[in-house]
């Protein structure tokens, strides 16, 4: 008998930990899905000492979202003419290029042929296959349509994975910007600054406030250049730790959402996505219960996460889902009445996709907005500090010019 460490999301949304003995992994887990735990992770406690060697540059290859979206598809059209599951993995991990996506394709094999179910394979590797997959798959393969699960789960992470380009896209052009922005304007201070400064300290004189402002920066930054950047790092390395704690999190997502130029776009991104991954889910067969306990866990927000849980909560009391979602105040008045609509028509996965259909477009429009915005912003900025600077440094030249030509 080996000893399994678990943690579990119970009936009411709490999570639970404990262990158990069992002859297996597979034991544990049937038997706290017996007690109506999801969410399910189980460690088998070590043994002995066991050390684990990376070097740098060597370590296992990331799997992509467009490599688990390919498999996806081709899986799909292998199980709807009719090839068994098996010889199905057999030939996707043997055509895969991604060794780390290989080496888990091989694995799943290996357990379906040893008797686990497809799902409980995938369940194996949560960091390629999420929650979101899992559920899915084991819904398709209870009603027999594991071909269509397949082929919508790929349409779902297409998308999922559009709206994310989108978000990186836009924060592409201020991002560059900014940071050649201060790498040009450090080289100026650090380096270009200092030399006009000793010329003016030949010519003798007093400097016009603007230039003397700048020089006394420059010095400044010359000086303690080495205890900002060590500032920088501690800031952001405090941030980092601050944000990984609960209550810090929950702190700086509230902030996030309440910000001026992102925060609607967040709110957006956010109604998105929570709309087509549950829409996904229901659609599917998922149990509403745990379609919204995985979408709690993608929701990339402590706000968004804690409103969805209460939805839950209000579910599992066997209250509705619209008012919960009213009360958190995320959720737009329009979404609200959409799905109590849906929920009373009984017509939840269809609303729910005509959400996301129209969030969708709202975030292409948000995003070309945002990014209308950011670039008179950008091109204001950079022409009054770097302008500035040059003024300033010139501001004496102009004056010894001046007193030359009387």
């Amino acid at each position: 008998m080996a000893k399994f460490r678990w943690e579990a999301r119970g009936r009411t949304g709490s999570v639970q930990k404990g262990v158990m003995d069992a002859p297996s992994r597979d034991m544990v887990e049937a038997q706290l899905k017996k007690f109506g735990f999801s969410g399910i992770s189980i460690k088998e406690e070590g043994k002995g000492l066991s050390m684990e060697i990376k070097l740098p540059g060597l370590g296992s290859k990331k799997v992509q979202t467009k490599e688990i979206v390919v498999f996806t598809r081709q899986f799909a059209t292998m199980i709807d003419s009719g090839l068994p599951l098996v010889q199905c993995l057999e030939i996707l991990s043997s055509q895969q290029e991604n060794k780390t996506f290989k080496e888990v394709l091989v694995k799943v094999k290996e357990s379906v042929e040893g008797g686990s179910t497809f799902a409980d394979a995938l369940a194996r590797h949560p960091k390629v296959f999420d929650d979101l997959f899992v559920n899915l798959v084991a819904a398709g393969e209870v009603g027999g349509i594991l071909d269509t699960i397949l082929n919508r789960l790929a349409s779902y992470t297409e998308k999922a994975m559009k709206l994310k380009k989108q978000i990186k896209g836009a924060m592409v052009y201020p991002t560059t910007v900014m940071s050649i922005a201060i790498i040009v304007i450090a080289v100026i201070m650090i380096f270009v600054i200092p030399t006009f400064a000793g010329m003016f300290a030949d010519f003798g004189g007093e400097l016009p406030a603007p230039t003397q402002f700048v020089i006394s920066l420059s010095n400044f930054l010359v000086k303690y250049i080495i205890v900002i950047l060590v500032a920088i790092v501690a800031v952001t390395f405090l941030f980092k730790k601050y944000y990984a704690t609960e209550k810090g999190r929950r702190i700086i997502d509230r902030l996030a959402l309440r910000a001026p130029v992102f925060g609607l776009l967040i709110r957006k991104v956010a109604v998105a996505k929570f709309t087509r991954t549950l829409g996904t889910l229901v659609s599917s067969g998922v149990p509403i219960l745990d379609g919204l306990d995985i979408v709690a866990k993608t929701a990339g927000n402590k706000v968004v996460e804690e409103a969805i849980m209460k939805v839950r909560q209000s579910i599992s009391e066997g209250k509705t889902i619209a008012e919960p979602l009213q009360q958190s105040g995320v959720f737009p008045p329009m979404v609200v009445q959409m799905i109590a609509v849906g929920e009373a028509t009984g017509a939840m996965d269809a609303m729910l996709s005509k959400i996301a259909d129209f969030y969708d477009d709202e975030v292409d429009d948000a995003v070309a907005a945002m990014t209308a915005m950011l670039e008179p912003m950008l091109m204001v900025f950079l022409g009054v500090t770097v302008g500035g600077l040059v003024i300033a440094m010139y501001l004496p030249i102009f004056k010894i010019a001046g007193a030359v030509a009387q």
